[in-house]
C-alpha cells in the first residue's frame, strides 16, 4: 500500500510526458498552413515596432534575414503569463481565465521547487540544513503553492459559473468542459484542505516529493485524516497531471504552433529553397470542398483550383450547352 501514491505519481509524469511529445509530433507533422501575412511579426528585428516586414526592402531575396529571438520573447512571455490577447479581445473572460491560469503556474512552480528541494536533499543530504536554507525554502514553497491553489480555485469557480450561466457559451459548453473544471476544483480544493487541516508547514507533501525523486517508497506519515487527506491530494493531482494532456486542455502545445507556424511564419518561398518542394506537394493534393467558389470534386488539385475561376468555367459550360442545344 505504501508504494501506491509513488507509483501513481510516476505513471502520471510518464503519461504527461509521452502525451505532450505525441501532441507535439502530431502538430509538427501537420501540412503547412496558409499564410496569414499579418504584421507586425514579432521576430522582425528592426521593423516589428511599426509593423514592417523584410519584404519592404528592394531585392529582399538577396539579403540575409534578421530574426530576433528577443522580439519573440517580448511577445510570448506576457502572452503566456498574463494572457494579453484574451484581455484585449474578451476582458470578461480574462477576469476568470487569468486567475485560473496564473494560479496553475504558481502551483506548478511550487511543485518544481519541491522537486528541486528533494533532488538537492537526495544528492547532498543535509546540505540545505547546514546552510540554514530548509526553513526559508519551505516557507517560499508553501506561500507560492497556497497562493497558486487559492487563485487557481477562484478562477476555476469563475469559469464554471460562466459556463453554467452565460447564454453566449450555451452552445459551446459540453459535459467534458464542465467535468474538466470540476476536476480542477476538486484537486485544488483537496490540496488546500490538506494544507489547512493537517500540513500547514508543507512537511508531509515535501517529504513525499523528496522520497519521490530519490525513489524511496516510504509510507506517508500520520494516521486518520493526517494520512488520508495528503493521500487524496496526491492521487487527485497525479490523475489531473495525466489527464490534462489527453484532452483539449493541452492547447498549450497547439498555441506554440499557432504562433510560430501560422501567425509568425513569414519564411520566404525562394526558387530551390526548402519551402518550394513542400508547397508544390501540397498544391498537387486533391481537394473536395463543396463550396461554389472552389467546386472541388476530389479530382482537381489545389493548383488547378488556384489557377482557374469556377464562375467563368460555369459560364463557359452554359455557353457550350446553349450552342449544343441550338444545333
Amino acid at each position: 500500500m505504501a508504494e501506491i501514491p509513488y507509483v501513481l505519481a510516476y505513471l502520471a509524469i510518464a503519461v504527461f510526458m509521452v502525451a505532450v511529445i505525441v501532441r507535439f509530433r502530431m502538430w509538427s507533422k501537420m501540412p503547412m498552413h496558409m499564410r496569414w501575412e499579418l504584421y507586425p511579426v514579432a521576430h522582425e528585428a528592426s521593423k516589428a515596432h511599426y509593423g514592417g516586414s523584410y519584404l519592404e526592402e528592394t531585392e529582399w531575396w538577396k539579403k540575409p534575414r534578421e530574426v530576433s529571438l528577443m522580439g519573440e520573447l517580448k511577445v510570448m512571455i506576457p502572452e503566456i503569463l498574463f494572457l494579453v490577447a484574451v484581455k484585449e479581445k474578451n476582458p470578461k473572460l480574462w477576469l476568470r481565465t487569468f486567475p485560473f491560469h496564473f494560479g496553475l503556474y504558481l502551483a506548478i512552480g511550487s511543485v518544481a521547487l519541491m522537486l528541486l528541494f528533494g533532488m538537492v536533499e537526495a544528492l547532498a543530504p543535509g546540505a540545505l540544513a547546514t546552510a540554514n536554507l530548509v526553513s526559508p525554502l519551505q516557507t517560499i514553497i508553501v506561500i507560492v503553492g497556497v497562493a497558486g491553489l487559492v487563485i487557481g480555485l477562484i478562477g476555476a469557480l469563475g469559469l464554471l459559473h460562466r459556463r453554467l450561466t452565460s447564454p453566449d457559451l450555451k452552445d459551446f459548453t459540453t459535459g467534458a468542459d464542465l467535468f474538466n473544471l470540476v476536476f480542477f476544483i476538486a484537486a485544488f480544493g483537496c490540496s488546500l484542505a490538506t494544507f489547512w487541516l493537517v500540513d500547514r508547514d508543507g512537511a508531509i507533501i515535501m517529504g513525499f516529493t523528496t522520497n519521490l525523486v530519490s525513489f524511496k517508497l516510504v509510507a506517508l506519515q500520520g494516521t486518520g485524516l493526517a494520512m488520508q487527506l495528503p493521500l487524496a491530494s496526491i492521487v487527485l493531482m497525479s490523475l489531473l497531471t495525466a489527464y490534462v494532456p489527453l484532452t483539449h486542455m493541452s492547447h498549450f502545445v497547439g498555441k506554440y504552433f499557432a504562433y510560430h507556424s501560422i501567425r509568425w511564419n513569414d519564411e520566404p518561398n525562394l526558387p530551390g529553397g526548402k519551402q518550394e518542394p513542400i508547397i508544390q506537394a501540397l498544391l498537387n493534393r486533391p481537394i473536395s470542398w463543396a463550396a461554389p467558389h472552389i467546386e472541388g470534386d476530389g479530382k482537381k488539385s489545389w493548383a488547378e483550383v488556384c489557377t482557374t475561376n469556377p464562375f467563368e468555367e460555369k459560364e463557359e459550360k452554359k455557353k457550350k450547352k446553349k450552342k449544343e442545344d441550338g444545333k
